[in-house]
């Protein structure tokens, strides 16, 4: 087996979502959470004037999508309205980095402040959202429904954008 420090690692290229990523999205979408989001609903939600995504697609290798973000920007108030990154790409970085182009579009419109939730249970992503500077400034028990039918808290989390 080769070193890390010989063999590259994949690269990356973020571009804006338009709408002919939303079928690819929504498959995504489906294989992270329980209560899947149709392609018609990124579709819907993607034409509104305020919405705004990016997608992550591998560049030295087949373009797959391996990752995304949808937000949306308000005034002067920005939400993640969902984010997936590929099982496999877990901790690859994807995950901030679509986060990153989220926050300074957000600012980019005027944003202020960015809010999001998250399910308490998701370590991985409560410790990054907590890396990337929010803080948690609500609970909403028993708001999410998994699989099982098990119900778990969500997190209300909130970043300032100035």
């Amino acid at each position: 087996m080769l070193p890390s420090f010989l063999t590259r690692k994949p690269e990356y290229e973020l571009v804006a979502m338009v709408s002919r990523d939303c079928a690819d999205v929504s498959t995504l979408h489906s294989a992270r959470f329980p209560k899947a989001w149709g392609t018609g609903e990124f579709h819907s939600l993607l034409s509104q004037d305020p919405v705004f995504g990016f997608v992550a697609r591998q560049t030295n290798g087949k373009p797959a999508l391996c990752g995304f973000v949808l937000a949306r920007h308000v005034a002067d108030e920005a939400e993640i309205l969902t984010i997936a990154v590929q099982p496999r790409l877990g901790r690859a970085g994807l995950g901030w980095r679509l986060m990153q182009a989220a926050m300074r579009e957000a600012h980019r419109r005027g944003g202020e402040s960015m809010f999001l939730e998250v399910d308490a249970g998701n370590l991985a992503a409560v410790g990054l959202y907590r890396k990337l500077g929010f803080d948690t400034v609500g609970e909403r028990k028993a708001y999410y429904t998994d699989a099982s039918g098990a119900k778990s808290t969500a997190l209300v989390m909130r970043r300032d954008l100035r």
